[in-house]
């Protein structure tokens, strides 16, 4: 005898078999019992939820001669014929490829006829959303009055495309995805029946790709002992089966990210590569692991909801100390956008290390949610003692003047000696440096650089610079103490005078003019500054 496939083999054939649908099993066993069975039903959820093989048990159900508690009994004439499917009363159609008028006209024509044995002719169509316009049409008064001994049984997997003038005249059931637990154990039972060893982590892992469709782990679940015959099936196996990747790859693999070390990243995908990894199932994988990693960082007590090991979550908790929820934020967008794109994508290597070497250098993206990652990558900088930018600040007193090096935005460190006390500008110091601000504002370290490009400029007192930017982000950036102190040296390196800088940004609804003076505008006019 040929070789039948786990989920046909397994297929339930009572209620009681069904699992992970209780809340609509109750129902339909009550309305058996209390014969108050209604005549169109609208079965509606993902795949391998259970939807056509409850149309079957309900179709045997309420054709059985002797049913129990309001399951079929399984051993009369009609539960046979029915379940080896050689019953006239159960009518399976596929609207896939019967989905014109004319397939629905022919229906229509049967349903005058009795059923020849049973009480109730029962119609199971499937995939029901790919009937045309003309074909729900002309479904619509059979379906809103058949006869008193025909049931009909939609199945969908695209609820949303149902006519609601369909969607009216059924009864809507809507099937759940499976738990893990759920699919694990049901996977349990049956290879404690086929004697086959498996590891309980490995059951797991094939509930959780499932994604919720029991139809779809018993078919990974046979292409892992197919592959392994005779053997053990190990959580290792699967993984190499399937094309995953084992969550300490994960691990690894963020933990060089956050090392900002772009030559380690390319190493890891390198090896998955070689090793025959899924990249679109890498790149999902990675974003539920970010995700994880999101809810243990921001959430107490997750431990109930994550369905992860004891060492998993201990690793998760580990490195949720390492990393910023603003970071990760950036992270799961990077990798949710990436996991779209792959779909379509001829080199998806390409793509994969492109979204990873930005996750480790966010000064690739302009974005606003990459601003923070961005100064955390100048900080890191400076903290190792990495010149963050090539500038260099010479200070000036009088005729001698002493060269220092400054890492990131700690300015004046390193000196042999104190920073020399210099004189106040006056207002036509603050003119020479209008002047020259420009040529002094592309000295500055790249992030204030590109700002200060909107700048404009105002007075603010005797020695004080007004330096006005468009917008609030704009000016929270340029004017963090570190980078007016960086201006503040370097317009006194141009002018040997100590100017104060103030960083201001013009209001929402307001204009510029409304508020300040442009100086840059009246270079030319003399400038007076009233006591």
């Amino acid at each position: 005898m040929s070789y039948t496939a786990l989920y046909r083999k397994f297929r339930p054939s009572e209620f009681e078999d069904v699992k992970g649908q209780d809340h609509i099993i109750t129902t339909l066993q009550n309305q058996i019992k209390a014969n108050r069975i209604g005549h169109a039903y609208l079965f509606c959820g993902t795949r391998g939820t259970g939807k056509t093989t409850v149309a079957k048990i309900f179709a045997k159900a309420v054709n059985c001669e002797h049913p129990v508690n309001g399951s079929p009994c399984g051993e009369c004439e009609m539960c046979r014929s029915i379940a080896a499917g050689t019953s006239m009363n159960v009518i399976e159609i596929d609207a896939a490829s019967n989905n014109g008028v004319d397939n629905i006209r022919e229906i229509r024509e049967e349903v005058a006829y009795r059923p020849t044995e049973g009480r109730y002719k029962v119609y199971i169509i499937d995939e029901v959303h790919m009937l045309s316009i003309g074909a729900f049409n002309a479904l619509l008064k059979t379906l809103e009055e058949p006869p008193e001994y025909v049931i009909f049984i939609l199945a969908t997997t695209e609820v949303h495309k149902i006519p609601i003038t369909i969607l009216s005249r059924c009864q809507h059931y809507d099937f759940k995805r499976i738990s893990i637990e759920t699919i694990k154990d049901r996977m349990q039972e049956l290879m404690d029946v086929e004697h086959v060893d498996v590891e309980d982590k490995a059951l797991r892992y094939i509930a959780k790709a499932a994604d919720g469709s029991m139809r779809d782990a018993l078919s990974l679940l046979d292409q892992c002992i197919a592959f392994y015959l005779g053997q053990k099936l190990t959580y290792d196996n699967v993984l190499e089966v399937l094309g995953a990747v084992d969550t300490d790859v994960f691990s690894k693999l963020l933990r060089k990210v956050l090392e900002r070390d772009v030559a380690g990243v390319l190493d890891i995908v390198e090896e998955l590569v070689m090793q025959g990894r899924e990249l679109s199932q890498l790149a999902s994988d990675f974003t539920w692991y970010l995700r994880n990693l999101l809810l243990v960082k921001t959430s107490d007590n997750i431990e109930d909801v994550l369905d992860v090991s004891t060492e998993n979550m201990m690793q998760l908790k580990e490195e949720a100390q390492m990393i910023e929820p603003d970071m990760l934020f950036r992270f799961i967008r990077i990798f949710s956008e990436l996991s779209g794109q792959l779909k379509y994508a001829t080199q998806k290597r390409v793509m994969l290390e492109v979204a990873l070497i930005k996750l480790c250098t966010p000064a690739m993206e302009t974005s606003q949610d990459t601003l923070l990652d961005r100064i955390r990558a100048v900080e890191e900088k400076v903290e190792k003692g990495i010149q963050a930018a090539p500038d260099r600040v010479v200070y000036v007193n009088g005729g001698d003047g002493g060269e220092s090096g400054h890492p990131g935005g700690s300015y004046g460190q390193g000196q042999s000696g104190p920073k020399p006390e210099l004189p106040n500008a006056i207002p036509e110091d603050v003119q020479e440096v209008v002047k020259n601000f420009r040529s002094i504002a592309n000295e500055a370290s790249g992030m204030v650089r590109g700002y200060l490009k909107k700048a404009r400029l105002s007075l603010g007192g005797d020695n004080r610079l007004l330096i006005v930017l468009p917008d609030s982000l704009a000016a929270s950036v340029v004017g963090r103490e570190d980078h007016v102190q960086e201006l503040e040296d370097l317009i006194q390196q141009k002018i040997g005078k100590k100017v104060e800088v103030e960083v201001r940004y013009v209001e929402e609804g307001r204009h510029f003019e409304d508020t300040f003076v442009d100086i840059e505008q009246k270079i030319n006019m003399e400038i007076t500054v009233e006591d």
